[in-house]
C-alpha cells in the first residue's frame, strides 16, 4: 500500500511538472485533434471554443503555452486573446495559426507582441519541436502599453501632417487656395476634445457640450469657399489618419479595449462634423449662399 500510494503520488507531481498549454479554436476537430496530440506528446492541456472561453481560463489558470487561431470566427479574434495571455501571463509562450498565408507578413508587421506566426496546414512533428525549442529560450517578455488616448495625443502632429497629404492629393481642394496652418488650423482643437471623450467616455450617440472649434470650423469653411460634401470627406480623411496611426501601433495596446475606443472616435468625428455643419449652414444663411452637396 505504500509503494502504490507512493507510486501514485509520484504520478501526480510528474503530470503538474508538464508544461501547460492552452489550445484556442473554433473548429472541434482542429481543437480536439491538436488536443489529443499534445496531450500524447508530453503536455497538458486545455480547450477554449471562444474568445470568451479562452479569458475565462487565462485569468483562472497558469499556462506555459498559447495556440490561438487568428480567426474565430471574426477576423484577428486570435489577436485579443494574444493580447489578454501577454498582459495577465507574460511567461508564457503565444503562438497564432492562420490559414491565410498572407496573414503571416501582415500580423508579423503588428503584432510584436506574438512569439510565433504559423501558417495552416503545419506539420505536427514541427510544431512539437517549435513549442518545445520555444520553452527551453523562453524569457519574460515586456511591452509598453499605452492608452489610445495617449498614442493619439503623442501621434497627434503626425497625424495632422497625415490628413493634409490626404487632402491636397484631392484637386478640388487645391481649387481652394490655403496653406498648411490655415487648411488644418481646427486639427489640434478636435484632437485635445477627442483625447479628452477618449479619457472621461459617454455613451455612443449622446452630444457632448457644444464644441466652440468645430462651430468655427464650419463657419470658416462656408467663407473660404468648401462645399458641404467637401466638410464630409475632410471628415472621413480625418479617420483614415487616425486608424491608420492606431494600425501602425497596435503592439501598444490591449487588444481588447480597441474596439470601444474605435467606436469612440468614429461617435466624437461624427459629433464634430454635425456641430461643424450646422454652423457652416447658420453661415451660409447669413451669406446668402447657396449651400452646394
Amino acid at each position: 500500500m505504500p509503494d502504490t500510494n507512493g507510486n501514485q503520488i509520484a504520478g501526480i507531481d510528474e503530470l503538474r511538472s508538464l508544461p501547460k498549454v492552452l489550445i484556442v479554436d473554433d473548429d472541434n476537430t482542429t481543437r480536439e485533434t491538436l488536443g489529443l496530440i499534445l496531450e500524447n506528446s508530453g503536455f497538458r492541456v486545455a480547450k477554449a471554443s471562444s474568445v470568451n472561453d479562452a479569458l475565462k481560463l487565462i485569468g483562472s489558470q497558469a499556462f506555459d503555452v498559447l495556440l490561438s487561431d487568428l480567426h474565430m470566427p471574426h477576423p484577428s479574434d486570435g489577436l485579443t486573446v494574444v493580447s489578454a495571455m501577454r498582459n495577465a501571463q507574460p511567461k508564457a509562450i503565444t503562438l497564432i495559426l492562420s490559414s491565410y498565408p498572407a496573414m503571416r507578413e501582415a500580423a508579423e508587421a503588428i503584432l510584436q507582441q506574438a512569439d510565433e506566426i504559423l501558417v495552416k496546414p503545419i506539420a505536427v512533428v514541427k510544431l512539437i519541436d517549435l513549442i518545445r525549442e520555444r520553452l527551453k529560450q523562453r524569457k519574460p517578455r515586456t511591452r509598453t502599453i499605452e492608452s489610445i488616448a495617449t498614442i493619439l495625443e503623442q501621434e497627434t502632429q503626425a497625424m495632422i501632417e497625415d490628413w493634409l497629404v490626404h487632402v491636397e492629393e484631392k484637386p478640388h481642394f487645391l481649387a481652394v487656395p490655403m496653406d498648411f496652418t490655415t487648411r488644418s488650423a481646427h486639427l489640434p482643437q478636435l484632437f485635445c476634445e477627442l483625447i479628452e471623450r477618449l479619457r472621461h467616455p459617454r455613451r455612443l450617440g449622446v452630444l457632448g457640450g457644444a464644441s466652440p472649434a468645430a462651430a468655427q470650423y464650419g463657419r470658416d469653411r462656408c467663407r473660404q469657399g468648401y462645399s458641404a460634401a467637401m466638410l464630409v470627406e475632410e471628415s472621413r480623411m480625418l479617420q483614415v489618419s487616425i486608424f491608420q496611426t492606431l494600425q501602425s501601433n497596435l503592439h501598444r495596446v490591449n487588444f481588447s479595449l480597441v474596439v470601444q475606443s474605435v467606436m469612440t472616435i468614429a461617435d466624437e468625428i461624427e459629433c464634430q462634423l454635425e456641430q461643424a455643419m450646422a454652423s457652416y449652414v447658420a453661415a451660409s444663411k447669413m451669406l446668402a449662399l447657396p449651400i452646394e452637396a
